[in-house]
């Protein structure tokens, strides 16, 4: 299973406390609710409405070193998307959007979703590299590609 190296060792609450998106009183409620919900605490803080998923997806950019990528004004060569289902992207909520030898890229909205990496890596037989969108856009993409 693959292991993700941290660029900082900040939590996520923590990195968004620092930035001024979260108060330490919002990200208290959303660990509580994170527990009662069986959730992540980006997922919490979302439905919370205390950060916007793009906060969420910058923050994950400043902890692991993933690039952010907004990808609605992205155009994705539709062979390079056809590399996967349609019901891959869908569970996973990623979508590849460059392939270049043996090495594919994907937006992924949880890059840090092991299982998906290594399922698209048996499917593709191709090395992942990974970059962060929100899972509204990857949805968003994943349905004008696939229909």
């Amino acid at each position: 299973m693959k292991e993700f190296k941290r660029t900082s060792t900040k939590q996520l609450g923590e990195l968004l406390i620092e930035r001024g998106v979260i108060t330490r009183e919002q990200l208290n409620l959303s660990l509580e609710y994170k527990e009662k919900n069986g959730c992540m605490i980006g997922e919490a803080l979302v439905e919370l409405n205390f950060a916007t998923e793009r906060d969420i997806a910058q923050a994950l950019t400043c902890q692991y070193g993933f690039p952010y990528l907004p990808l609605l004004n992205y155009e994705i060569d539709k062979d390079i998307a056809a590399s996967l289902s349609g019901d891959v992207c869908r569970k996973y909520t990623l979508i590849p959007i460059d392939k270049i030898g043996k090495n594919i890229t994907l937006a992924m909205a949880n890059p840090l979703n092991t299982q998906a990496i290594e399922e698209v890596e048996k499917i593709t037989g191709c090395t992942v590299q990974i970059f962060v969108s929100t899972a509204t856009e990857v949805k968003q993409v994943i349905s004008n590609y696939y229909k």
